[in-house]
């Protein structure tokens, strides 16, 4: 978790314990606010300690609990400057795929090149139905979140009209491991290979894979998606990453071109692609 996070989350915990201590009745303990809240006495230390985060319903709560309920506002808008940067999978699912899809769709419009990095995924920008459909039913499976796959689907679909908008450019690296994944069904797969070579030689997409036996610069790890230079969305577990400081957004651009600097495009690309098929087919 970034450091820059935990500080915008202790510093909203101090504004908690603030609140508790200073209300209008006057000062109230941890377990005298934790019986009016119904809440265990230890969720009041760990918002207050930034051991965890809060929700804007556990925030209105902690306004009204202690007598101010005035100060719900400015709790709501401490709770969004924190995740503007570090976005939790467990918030942003909690209704679902679509309005995360709804998200990224509306960064995507604003966008002129896009740069995307993925190592064990084909991208959604070129993924089938079928293969997102695969995707987001295992990630609302591990994250325990409503299935909405078929609405998400649409929306994934739908934003791939822009790889055909001539005032765009996408430029796509994938590992090979990408192409050999099995998220889904062989057939599935099977499927979205042929897709991909569909995308070589189209005229505003750059589409290139580094092969298991190409030398690399940098390894590969996660994945990530540079919208302009302006922005890199990372993935991870627990959370993704939107990051929007210049430093850190300098350092996604040379790891993206270090990447792409080991990878094969066009013919060879292809090759790399129907390898892949050929080992889907004898497995």
């Amino acid at each position: 978790m970034s450091t820059d996070f935990q500080k915008a989350r202790d510093a909203l915990g101090a504004r908690l314990r603030e609140l508790r201590i200073s209300g209008p009745a006057g000062r109230l303990t941890g377990p005298q606010l934790s019986e009016r809240l119904g809440w265990p006495h230890s969720k009041i230390y760990k918002l207050e300690n930034g051991r965890q985060t809060a929700t804007a319903e556990d925030l209105s709560a902690w306004a009204e609990a202690t007598g101010q309920p005035a100060t719900a506002e400015e709790l709501h808008s401490r709770l969004k400057g924190l995740e503007s940067h570090v976005r939790s999978w467990r918030r942003q699912l909690a209704a679902g795929h679509r309005p995360v899809q709804d998200a990224i769709t509306t960064e995507h419009a604003r966008t002129s090149t896009l740069r995307i990095w993925e190592n064990s995924l084909v991208p959604g920008m070129v993924q089938t139905p079928d293969y997102a459909r695969a995707v987001f039913t295992r990630h609302a499976q591990l994250m325990r979140s409503p299935k909405d796959t078929e609405e998400a689907v649409r929306v994934r679909v739908r934003r791939q009209e822009a790889l055909y908008d001539t005032a765009k450019r996408h430029r796509i690296i994938m590992w090979e491991g990408a192409l050999r994944s099995l998220v889904c069904s062989p057939q599935v797969l099977a499927a979205q290979l042929d897709r991909l070579v569909s995308m070589i030689g189209l005229d505003t997409v750059e589409l290139g894979i580094v092969p298991f036996v190409a030398p690399l610069k940098i390894y590969p790890a996660n994945g990530f998606w540079l919208y302009d230079e302006r922005l890199a969305v990372v993935e991870d577990w627990h959370a993704e990453l939107w990051i929007d400081d210049t430093d850190s957004i300098a350092v996604y651009l040379r790891t993206w071109n270090s990447l792409r600097d080991s990878a094969v495009f066009g013919v060879e690309a292809q090759r790399v692609i129907t390898d892949a098929q050929r080992s889907l087919s004898a497995s």
